[in-house]
């Protein structure tokens, strides 16, 4: 399995890569008042407002430095409510720190981890470079941020 490896803090994590749509350069976000602090700000991405979420700040650390290889990577994100109960996919933006790049992962090297300290953390894998933690991009959000950042349509002016 291929994943995109970068760092959240001093630790190595991954996304798979058929999760990832588009991995961009840290660009300016227009910040939005009032949003919880692991929200870093709205992208344009081409025209189409997506949200950015922070995830050093999602896990409780430090805002993400802005390093030469800081990046936003852009998601499919799935929600399943009543109303697409498979799943209605968004766009959502991860502030990561220091992406290394895709990495090769054996799926039999993935054990689970043990720990469940938050939801979005998945299975680990010993890898080049040290341990690496899969993150699930659809578990990511809790409840309430989800509500606030994916409005339905229908509720849209």
């Amino acid at each position: 399995m291929k994943q995109l490896v970068f760092h959240i803090g001093a630790d190595r994590y991954g996304l798979r890569l058929r999760s990832v749509v588009r991995v961009l350069p840290v660009l300016d976000l227009k910040q939005l008042p009032l949003a919880p602090d692991s929200v870093a700000g709205l992208l344009d991405f081409h025209g189409r407002p997506v949200p950015v979420i922070d995830l050093a700040r999602m896990s409780g650390l430090a805002p993400s430095a802005p390093h030469f290889d800081t990046r936003i990577i852009l998601v499919d994100y799935r929600v399943a409510d009543s109303r697409a109960p498979d799943g209605q996919t968004y766009l959502l933006g991860l502030l990561a720190e220091r992406v290394l790049g895709v990495q090769e992962v054996a799926e039999a090297a993935l054990e689970a981890s043990g720990v469940r300290a938050a939801p979005f953390l998945g299975a680990v894998a010993s890898a080049a470079g040290g341990m690496v933690q899969l993150v699930e991009p659809d578990q990511l959000l809790p409840e309430a941020l989800r509500a606030l950042l994916f409005q339905p349509e229908a509720s849209l002016p």
